[in-house]
């Protein structure tokens, strides 16, 4: 588990400006303050950027990758509207243990998050209360045991990826909550938010945001391939 004491918060700056700043966020690093008490990503961008940061959009604590934060209010409902009207695109690596049944395709599903267990159910017919989820996805590599997947995340929900790809059998790396055999020693999950684009509400120009996936051994090994 990555130690927020030992973290460089400028080391993990992507991109920044007068209204926006974007990190590339270690696995096990929480986004936000949460129970467990740990130093958020939320807390040291504040300490580094000596200033109040608006939180965009979130990932998994377990997961790794882009993180937005706005520096503004305007700049964060410009970015939000953008969110509402699907004109955010967010693409994201995902190693899985069993190859998905196509090489590409869409998954549609239901989903309904259960509180009491912090889980996320993925249902093919809708039900009470479930909301629609939607990504594609693309094979990109394989090695002996794992497989590498692009994923174009069309709808936000809470956990989607996660769920969708295990509700085909394809739970991610280290994702035990999902189904995966076994935690990775460092509580990680190999889930990493790749790639974001989005429309700077200044200068209107289309920012294109890409952060490296982690330094590690089966990422390395199966991250030859990837392209846009």
């Amino acid at each position: 588990m990555t130690d927020p004491s030992s973290l460089r918060i400028g080391d993990l700056v992507l991109y920044k400006n007068n209204q926006f700043i974007a990190f590339n966020k270690p696995a096990t690093i929480p986004v936000q303050d949460d129970p467990q008490g740990d130093k958020s990503l939320h807390a040291l961008g504040e300490i580094y950027t000596k200033g109040t940061l608006f939180l965009t959009h979130r990932i998994d604590r377990p997961a790794s990758g882009i993180v937005l934060f706005a520096k503004t209010k305007s700049a964060l409902a410009a970015v939000n509207e953008q969110f509402r009207e699907r004109l955010i695109e967010k693409k994201y690596l995902a190693v899985v243990g069993n190859p998905p049944p196509e090489k590409s395709g869409t998954l549609r599903h239901y989903l309904r998050k259960d509180g009491r267990t912090n889980r996320t159910q993925a249902s093919d017919q809708p039900a009470g209360g479930a909301q629609e989820a939607v990504l594609n996805y693309e094979w990109i590599s394989s090695s002996e045991n794992y497989h590498l997947l692009k994923i174009d995340l069309i709808t936000g929900r809470h956990h989607q990826i996660r769920a969708q790809l295990a509700a085909i059998g394809c739970p991610i790396k280290g994702d035990v909550k999902y189904g995966f055999r076994r935690s990775n020693r460092d509580r990680s999950i190999h889930l990493h938010a790749w790639q974001l684009a989005f429309t700077h509400p200044v200068s209107q120009e289309r920012v294109h945001l890409e952060a490296p996936p982690p330094d590690e051994v089966v990422w390395n090994a199966l991250c030859t391939e990837i392209g846009n």
